[in-house]
């Protein structure tokens, strides 16, 4: 499942994200209360306000007990590891980036 979000939209409702993972606002309400990295935002109303992390977390969580029929408990740890791996795709790719910007610069310095 790969939910598409309004690149102009810093935060959802909600009513949105039920909408978008068609399940109900009380499910995602108790996914909260049961993993600890789905903690969104509140305005001073106490509205939840849900950021793309927190949709990308949904979107996980979803996976694992919606469509692999995951437990909570076997939901949490999957979700740890696949948290963790994602934290280090993204430090290899910043790693790699900063790699490709150093030897452009030396191969137009070579070229210079």
């Amino acid at each position: 499942m790969k939910i598409e979000l309004d690149k102009d939209k810093l935060y959802y409702s909600i009513g949105e994200v039920s909408e978008m993972f068609d399940v109900s606002n009380s499910l995602i309400r108790y996914w909260e209360t049961e993993f600890s990295k789905l903690r969104p935002q509140k305005n001073s109303r106490g509205d939840r306000k849900y950021t793309e992390k927190d949709i990308r977390v949904l979107e996980t969580i979803y996976v694992l007990v919606k469509d692999k029929g995951y437990t909570i408990e076997g939901a949490k740890k999957a979700l740890k590891i696949e948290l963790a791996a994602a934290k280090k795709r993204d430090e290899i790719i910043s790693k790699l980036k900063k790699i490709k910007k150093s030897l452009l610069d030396l191969s137009k310095s070579l070229s210079d």
